[in-house]
């Protein structure tokens, strides 16, 4: 299953090194699904399947950072995962 969300938000979470010096300790991004009223949009048909939700996760890996855009649209893959 796929959908697309667009970014609403990036927020940097900061903190002072031993040094004193300020830090990224993580990013939070938040997104929200795609809207188009175009009925013809790639978007107007995503917002179909998935009209409404938020999706906000807190990135640690310090070299995702910036990885994701505020206003910029990707793609969410969802797969089952069987144990």
């Amino acid at each position: 299953m796929r959908a697309k969300f667009k970014v609403q938000t990036v927020q940097q979470a900061t903190y002072p090194d031993k040094d004193g010096v300020e830090r990224v300790h993580s990013e939070q991004v938040t997104m929200f699904p795609v809207y188009s009223d175009d009925p013809a949009s790639e978007n107007r048909a995503f917002w179909e399947a998935t009209p409404s939700g938020t999706l906000s996760m807190w990135i640690n890996n310090k070299a995702a950072f910036g990885h994701f855009v505020m206003g910029q649209e990707y793609y969410i893959d969802f797969t089952l995962v069987v144990a």
